[in-house]
């Protein structure tokens, strides 16, 4: 008898407190809970890491070495599970092949179709593949673009070159190349370059004809200064040395390639035309427009092939990314974008009874857009499969079938499951969703007023317009639009124009050593605290000195390499999985071991280390709604938008005069009780004297705003324009100012 039901008991990963839970299969569930509650440690550090594992036991052990792998959840009894599909905020990335044409498989149908019946006539479809030889243009191997000399950074032309005027290393005064300038009667080496006449500055960058026109002739080996750059940095094949790589950074930059244009293929794959259009032009439309021309190729030979690439081409565009192209590169997609992207390869298929698991996939859509994710969430349902989602929207929490929230607080205060029901029970339960939904940010009625601005000027960044706007110091500025509307486009011209401190949802942690405690820099305080109250030698009390375990050298667990089997981490027997010594564990503060201060959280950790600097350092993080996050905690389990929020509060810290800080969607994982904590942190900022600039799809975050910019009216070249800049409250004609008024 099929199983109707997951069925999960004692669940205990993470702060999940032996938890119970039965979820219905074949509905779409969301699952919320504030920031840290839990809902991803039962969602996907339970269900879907015991779904992939079992799946993967399956295979046999050679293509299993090569499969994810996923840590098996702490839990007494789990049943109901199916074949899982992880849909998740982590950017595609990828390298500098990767486009959004390669990863949806788009590019492989459309040089198909070019193969088979483009003209003239090439044959082998990999003949127009810009990642095989047989079709790669050879001056920049498929990549598009090619490293050049950044000529205009070499020259400082208010110095001489005995001043230092050449500012590659080794070419100012007593460096290796000086001699080769200065001492060859060519060139006066006291004269400042701005004195110098057009050909002795050409002469001095370029060498060859340009040298021939000089009076005095240089020697017959002389070498420009950019020839001998790009010799040396350049066309050299050896592996590159640090100090190279940091030069390269400093003095080239990408430019298109001067051979195709751009287009990555050879000269003959740039020719072969369909529709009249060769492949490098359809790379460049929008999907939209490019999935109308494609369904024109009539040719039955290749039906198979049209309806194929219409069909892959129709489902970006349902899930609102019909403003993308194929050739854009995947490394400069969003979070929302690459997630959307991941769920394209869905939509076609003929599987049912899967497990789709989401995360939050409303990041980086704007309300106006939303409908377009809902629908494609009940499609998959709609199919026969089960669809659970971590979700903090109200939009896609009224279309489930089922809610589940976890809570009722963040870390030790969360893990347990406070509802379970639909939209219309959660609104009249009592937990801190409930609450939530009923309590909105008013339209700020009295904005702030701006000390002055700051003017981007003539911005053509991506789809902008040549735009020239306005930003005001002082306050805190919004800025909105539909997805690919030009947004961050214009925080990254106002980032190029003028210094700005950007405070991304980027990493923060490089490594599983990286914790709030080293990020806070208060490792040496709390080895100085127990020092203080043991009369022992700090050393003493770090896991990487004279007190770790010599069973595990710190680590307090032991690695065991199994080959083609996942390797095996199993807890030091020597200290119990406690990281120091018996003697070092022995002494306390206020009841705490060293090794306790991990467990702690850092909210508990402000009231319970009796020590100024400690507070000062953590007290940020917990202002940020960051309290919840344990001391040992490393820093790459946490979300973007906790990483967003850790940086925040290092600002908080550090931040000295008045500064510019923009910001991207920081409300990225926030529950909508913990916006109201980011909006208190984001006052404090202006407060200072900040000016700070959100780009923000967030409503409430929009109406506490002092100013908006809102870009549009549609996305990609249909985007770019200012449609609105102004206070809040006068927005109107635009579709963020319907969402206002509508919510």
């Amino acid at each position: 008898m099929p199983n109707h039901t997951i069925r999960i008991r004692g669940a205990r990963t993470n702060n999940l407190k032996c938890l119970d839970v039965t979820i219905p299969r074949g509905r779409l569930v969301v699952f919320v809970g504030v920031s840290g509650s839990g809902k991803s440690s039962l969602v996907f550090d339970t269900i879907a890491a015991e779904a992939g594992h079992q799946l993967n036991e399956t295979f046999p052990p050679f293509a299993r070495n090569r499969l994810p792998k996923w840590t098996r959840p702490e839990t007494e009894e789990i049943e109901g599970l199916s074949p899982v599909v992880v849909i998740d905020q982590r950017r595609i990335g990828g390298n500098a092949r990767s486009t959004v044409g390669t990863i949806t498989d788009a590019w492989t149908y459309l040089r198909l179709l070019f193969s088979r019946v483009g003209s003239p006539h090439l044959g082998e479809s990999n003949r127009f593949s810009f990642n095989d030889p047989a079709g790669m243009c050879q001056e920049c191997s498929g990549l598009g673009e090619v490293v050049v000399s950044a000529v205009e950074r070499f020259l400082d032309p208010d110095r001489s070159l005995a001043q230092g005027a050449i500012l590659l290393p080794g070419f100012g005064d007593g460096g290796y190349w000086y001699s080769q300038y200065a001492d060859i009667g060519s060139f006066d080496a006291g004269t400042p370059l701005r004195e110098w006449t057009q050909d002795e500055r050409e002469a001095l960058l370029y060498g060859g004809e340009h040298a021939a026109r000089l009076g005095t002739r240089p020697p017959k080996d002389y070498e420009g200064v950019v020839e001998r750059f790009e010799r040396i940095y350049l066309h050299t094949s050896d592996s590159l040395s640090d100090r190279k790589r940091e030069v390269i950074a400093r003095f080239t930059r990408s430019g298109t390639c001067p051979a195709c244009h751009g287009d990555r293929l050879n000269q003959e794959s740039r020719t072969v035309t369909v529709l009249g259009r060769t492949i490098g032009e359809m790379a460049r439309m929008e999907i939209t427009e490019l999935a109308g021309l494609v369904e024109g190729v009539d040719d039955p030979a290749v039906a198979p092939v049209v309806a194929a690439l219409t069909d892959r081409l129709r489902a970006m565009v349902t899930i609102g990314l019909g403003y993308l192209h194929l050739g854009r590169a995947t490394t400069s997609l969003s979070g929302g974008e690459s997630q959307r992207i991941k769920t394209v390869k869905h939509l076609g298929s003929s599987l049912i009874e899967m497990l789709y698991i989401f995360d939050e996939p409303t990041v980086g859509l704007h309300p106006h857009d939303i409908a377009s994710m809902t629908t494609l969430l009940r499609r998959l349902r709609d199919k026969g499969n089960t669809v659970l989602v971590v979700e903090h929207d109200p939009a896609v929490m009224e279309i489930a079938d089922q809610i589940v929230e976890i809570g009722p607080d963040a870390g030790t205060g969360g893990g347990e499951l406070v509802f379970q029901g639909t939209f219309e029970e959660l609104r009249t339960a009592r937990t801190a969703t409930a609450a939530a939904l009923g309590d909105r940010t008013p339209v700020a009625a009295e904005p702030r007023t701006a000390t002055g601005a700051v003017t981007v000027t003539g911005a053509t960044r991506n789809n902008l317009k040549n735009l020239t706007v306005d930003i005001p110091t002082g306050i805190l500025t919004v800025l909105t639009g539909v997805a690919g509307s030009g947004k961050s486009s214009l925080a990254a011209e106002l980032v190029a124009q003028h210094d700005a401190v950007v405070i991304d949802q980027r990493p923060v942690g490089a490594n599983r050593r990286s914790t709030p405690i080293t990020y806070t820099g208060i490792a040496t305080s709390v080895r100085r605290l127990f020092a203080r109250h043991s009369g022992l030698p700090a050393g003493l009390f770090s896991a990487n000195s004279e007190g770790a375990c010599p069973g595990c050298g710190g680590l307090g667990v032991i690695y065991t390499d199994l080959a083609f089997m996942d390797g095996q981490e199993t807890v030091c027997e020597t200290c119990h999985g406690r990281r120091f010594t018996a003697e070092v564990l022995r002494h306390r503060v206020n009841g705490l071991s060293i090794a306790d201060i991990d467990e702690l959280t850092i909210s508990d950790a402000v009231g319970q280390l009796p020590d100024e600097q400690i507070r000062r350092a953590l007290v940020h993080l917990e202002r940020v709604g960051l309290g919840y996050l344990r001391l040992g905690q490393p820093l790459t389990t946490l979300s973007g938008g906790e990483c967003q929020r850790v940086k925040i509060a290092r600002e908080l810290r550090e931040a000295a005069g008045p500064a510019l800080y923009v910001l991207d969607e920081p409300t990225t994982g926030l529950h909508l009780r913990d916006i109201t904590v980011l909006l208190g942190v984001l006052d404090q900022l202006v407060e200072r004297g900040h000016t700070v600039v959100v780009i923000e799809h967030n409503l409430d975050v929009i109406r506490h705003a002092d100013w908006a910019v809102d870009l549009g009216p549609g996305p990609g070249r249909h985007g770019g324009r200012i449609l609105y800049q102004g206070p809040v409250s006068r927005m109107s004609g635009t579709v963020t100012a319907a969402a206002l008024q509508e919510a």
